[in-house]
């Protein structure tokens, strides 16, 4: 069992759509200047100038410590106490991080070390990156349950495949700079095996649930467009199955009677938990119309 957890600690590059290539760093003699102005200012870091990236760097040990106390592989960005005592603990740490100097940074502290083999450097923007960004709001909807205000598609999604747990908050006040938001640790344990559902269908269902969380489900099947394409679909799915389909086949009825089949007809998205999601599609499914 894995346990992976991460959070906008250490660095958290705020979004940006320019890739960083080497044509886009600064000379030498303008970063040293840079460096220097940023030791002087009490909203950069006093090794890096870290305004360009919106960096903010996690500068509690103690939060660093609980946090790489919680885990076993880490995704977290690189660099200072968190990196570092993570990399002695963990059996494998993936850092993201966009500024090329504090990868380098990073790379040197471990340079001929038996930790080196432990440590992975993704140079990229984190936001980009196939790993979560947890400011506060996305991390609790991360953990969210049915019937809670937070409880959506991308609570679903995720917790059918991995069990989440919050771990902390992370006070904005332990970063340098401190950013505009709070953060939080959050633990996600892979599912063993994992659920044999193809992920587009399951949120193909969501989709169209969660569109309106607290209009029925039957509402929502009935909004417009929903209905023709997964006519198409029907369609599509029988001729590659080669199953034969009656010109006279009412579709609205045909999607009526799997939510009536399965009592979904009232409900509403907003309290149907990952298993209900699960029966739901696997009626479908049975009735040959899909999601994706």
């Amino acid at each position: 069992m894995i346990d992976m957890a991460t959070c906008n600690a250490c660095t958290m590059p705020r979004a940006t759509s320019d890739r960083f290539s080497r044509a886009h760093q600064p000379s030498a003699k303008s970063t040293s200047s840079t460096g220097n102005a940023g030791s002087s200012s009490g909203a950069r870091n006093p090794i890096f100038n870290t305004e360009r990236f919106g960096q903010h760097i996690l500068k509690n040990p103690q939060t660093a410590q609980s946090i790489v106390d919680t885990v076993r592989y880490c995704a977290l960005p690189p660099l200072k106490q968190l990196a570092v005592d993570a990399r002695e603990k963990a059996k494998h740490v993936t850092a993201v991080e966009m500024d090329p100097r504090m990868a380098a940074e990073l790379t040197k502290r471990v340079q001929g070390k038996p930790e080196q083999r432990k440590l992975e450097i993704i140079i990229g923007d984190f936001v980009k990156a196939t790993l979560p960004y947890f400011d506060r709001e996305f991390a609790m909807r991360l953990v969210a349950q049915p019937s809670t205000a937070l409880w959506s598609r991308l609570s679903a999604n995720v917790q059918l495949y991995a069990k989440v747990d919050l771990v902390m908050h992370v006070n904005k006040n332990n970063f340098r700079p401190p950013p505009k938001v709070e953060s939080s640790v959050v633990r996600l344990v892979p599912r063993d095996p994992p659920p044999p559902v193809e992920f587009g269908e399951f949120d193909g269902l969501g989709r169209i649930i969660f569109t309106r969380r607290n209009k029925t489900v039957h509402a929502n099947f009935m909004a417009k467009g929903v209905l023709d394409m997964l006519e198409n679909n029907w369609k599509t799915w029988a001729s590659v199955n080669n199953v034969i389909i009656e010109d006279d086949v009412n579709f609205k009825k045909k999607v009526e009677q799997v939510l009536n089949e399965t009592g979904f007809t009232e409900s509403r998205a907003a309290k149907m938990d990952v298993d209900d999601l699960l029966r739901l599609l696997s009626a479908f499914h049975d009735a040959g119309i899909h999601f994706a």
